[in-house]
C-alpha cells in the first residue's frame, strides 16, 4: 500500500532526532553510523567532524532514568589535535570510511608535492603534499640518498594525507 494522502512520514525513535538524506552522494559514502555502545578503543569515529582514532572510552551510568554516557577522547588522524565527545551509548555517532594504501615514491618536487605511483593500477598522482615536520624531513633525506622508498596514504572524509613511509627491500641493482 503505498501512502497518497500527502503527509510527511518520519521514523524515529521517541528522542525527537529527525534524520533527513536529501544530500546522500552516489558511490562510496565517507562515514557510516554505528552505536555510541559498539565503538571501540583504536577504531575511528567523528568528533566534531573531524575524522579521529579513538585512543580514550570510558562508559558512565547516569541518574535513575538517564542513559549510560560513552565519553570518548579521539586524536584527529590528519593533523593529530585531541577532540572529546560524550554520548548516550544508545545513539549513533558517525565512523568515517578510512582507506590505507601503499605507493612507490617517484620524485619530490620543489613546491612540497610528492610523485606517487600506484602500483595496482601502474598510475602516477601528483596532488598529495609531503607532509610537514619530521616525517617529511626524514622522507625528504632518505629520498636524495636514492633509497627506494613507499609511502602509506591515509583518506578519509575527502582528505588524503602521507602517515608512513618505509624502505623498499626489492632494490634492483
Amino acid at each position: 500500500p503505498t501512502c497518497t494522502s500527502g503527509y510527511n512520514i518520519t521514523m524515529s525513535d521517541d528522542h525527537g532526532d529527525h534524520e533527513t538524506f536529501e544530500d546522500a552522494s552516489s558511490g562510496a559514502s565517507k562515514t557510516y553510523p554505528m552505536q555510541c555502545s559498539a565503538l571501540r578503543k583504536n577504531g575511528h569515529v567523528l568528533i566534531k567532524g573531524k575524522p579521529c582514532k579513538i585512543v580514550e572510552m570510558s562508559t558512565s551510568k547516569t541518574g535513575k532514568h538517564g542513559h549510560a554516557k560513552v565519553h570518548m577522547v579521539g586524536i584527529d588522524i590528519f593533523n593529530g589535535r585531541k577532540y572529546e565527545d560524550i554520548c548516550p551509548s544508545t545513539h549513533n555517532m558517525m565512523v568515517p570510511n578510512v582507506t590505507r594504501k601503499e605507493y612507490s615514491l617517484l620524485d619530490i618536487s620543489d613546491d612540497g608535492y610528492v610523485s606517487i605511483l600506484d602500483d595496482d593500477k601502474n598510475e602516477t598522482r601528483d596532488d598529495i603534499k609531503l607532509p610537514a615536520g619530521d616525517l617529511g624531513n626524514e622522507i625528504k633525506e632518505k629520498f636524495e640518498k636514492d633509497e627506494a622508498l613507499k609511502v602509506t596514504v591515509l583518506k578519509s572524509m575527502g582528505e588524503e594525507a602521507i602517515l608512513a613511509y618505509k624502505i623498499e627491500n626489492d632494490n634492483k641493482r
